[in-house]
């Protein structure tokens, strides 16, 4: 098939370069020219674990191609995905669909033949019926059908989720889309992936409810997290004997700094904003960001009390930048408010990540950037693990402990074992996980 995936940001240029792996004759479009350029080029403007491989490959068997140009390639389309950014708008928490909108307009103006037009960016619920009426008010001759199929990928992991997806949400009103998406889909179908066909509603909802369930559970195991360290028990046995219930299951109850990601903060939010204009608020998700919020900044306060009850004028070292490993995404990332929280309590940061310092430059200022977690730790009276990156997971503790000031190691993420931290002369700090103290009874003796 003629596919053009407008928006060539993570969701567009995954999905584009998957859908091109299956076949399909794939067109990615950006109005980003530097962008562009980069991927003519042979470069990929974001890390992904085996994107540049899958591209590379596509576009010398010519099915992946690149371009800013959107009329031409949307004329001989036969599906035309919309990929565009859709950020928590400024002021209120609604999600901004302007992009979402323009690409519509510009997107009716060229359509020649029966076209399917598809919603891949994360919407609101009704936002494929404003499509609708965008495309037929601009032009009224043209012959198509909009469908919603939301993305559910995982950064770090997004080929393999693409390529052997839990499911394939698909919503329509117009019949004449379902096999035109059933074909986008066939070689998926052909290895019995589920493919879910729902009203257009329907399938914006499932995106928006299927991440605030997760970040709800995320949410749940840190205030449970904070419970542990109150009465000195350990959060991932918790987490262990609750994740075996398979009505529950062990996923996303991992304690920790709070979600971020370009996922979960806006869509959660976004989700409360529309619950509320429909009159049905979500009280658990409020709640939820709300929570996430919070703990975040509450984290910085680990490190604060590590060292003394002060960091004013103390060296603070940060290892792990992004929100989560195997990407270089900083949008949301717990450490931006963690080291926002320690320089306004008058730290110096010091910090490293794999891959995810360039775009971290932009978004922190008066950190030192830094070659290695051990370059990192020089001077500094305390640690604190934020991403738990593989290169992070096996640290030489003695030499870590050797070229500091101090002896503070907050881990947020429980990679190690206190008593291997102690035994290097540490000061160790985790998540939700206390001295177990002598039982109390549960029935005081009469005296």
């Amino acid at each position: 098939m003629r596919i053009v995936m407008t928006g060539s940001g993570y969701v567009g240029l995954v999905s584009g370069a998957c859908l091109a792996d299956f076949g399909h004759d794939v067109i990615c479009v950006d109005k980003d020219v530097s962008k562009v350029e980069v991927l003519r080029g042979g470069g990929v403007p974001i890390y992904e674990p085996g994107l540049a491989d899958l591209i590379a490959r596509n576009v010398k068997a010519g099915r992946l191609t690149f371009t800013t140009d959107l009329a031409a390639s949307v004329a001989e389309a036969d599906v035309v995905f919309i990929a565009v950014g859709t950020p928590a708008r400024r002021g209120d928490g609604h999600a901004d669909l302007s992009y979402v909108y323009d690409a519509a307009r510009e997107i009716a103006s060229s359509l020649r033949g029966f076209t399917v037009i598809v919603t891949k960016s994360t919407v609101p619920v009704g936002t494929g019926d404003e499509v609708d009426r965008i495309i037929r008010e601009t032009n009224p001759a043209a012959e198509f059908a909009v469908a919603s199929n939301p993305e559910f990928l995982r950064e770090g992991a997004a080929i393999q989720d693409f390529k052997r997806p839990d499911r394939i949400v698909i919503g329509i009103e117009d019949d004449r889309a379902r096999p035109v998406m059933e074909e986008v889909y066939r070689p998926l179908y052909l290895n019995q992936a589920p493919i879910q066909f729902t009203g257009r509603r329907t399938s914006e909802l499932i995106k928006y409810a299927a991440n605030a369930f997760l970040a709800m559970k995320i949410t749940y195991i840190n205030e449970i997290a904070e419970l542990c360290e109150h009465v000195g028990a350990d959060v991932q046995q918790v987490a262990r004997g609750i994740g075996l219930d398979n009505r529950i299951g062990s996923k996303f109850l991992h304690a920790g700094p709070g979600y971020g990601g370009s996922c979960f903060p806006k869509d959660t939010l976004a989700l409360v904003k529309t619950a509320e204009d429909a009159g049905a608020p979500i009280r658990l998700i409020e709640t939820t960001v709300a929570i996430n919020e919070s703990r975040k900044r509450a984290m910085a306060r680990k490190v604060v009390a590590v060292c003394n009850g002060s960091v004013r004028s103390k060296t603070i070292g940060v290892l792990g930048l992004t929100f989560k490993p195997n990407t270089d995404d900083m949008r949301d990332a717990p450490s931006l408010s963690i080291i926002q929280a320690l320089q306004d309590a008058g730290a110096q940061v010091r910090a490293y990540d794999p891959e995810g310092m360039d775009a971290a430059r932009s978004m922190l200022q008066n950190v030192d950037f830094c070659t290695s977690p051990y370059d990192a730790a020089k001077g500094a009276s305390a640690v604190v693990i934020v991403t738990e990156w593989d290169a992070l997971r096996a640290l030489d503790l003695p030499r870590l402990r050797s070229v500091m000031n101090g002896d503070g190691l907050v881990d947020l993420r429980n990679i190690y074992r206190p008593a291997d931290a102690e035994a290097a002369g540490f000061t160790y700090v985790s998540v939700g996980r206390g001295a177990e103290p002598e039982p109390e009874p549960l029935i005081q003796a009469a005296e």
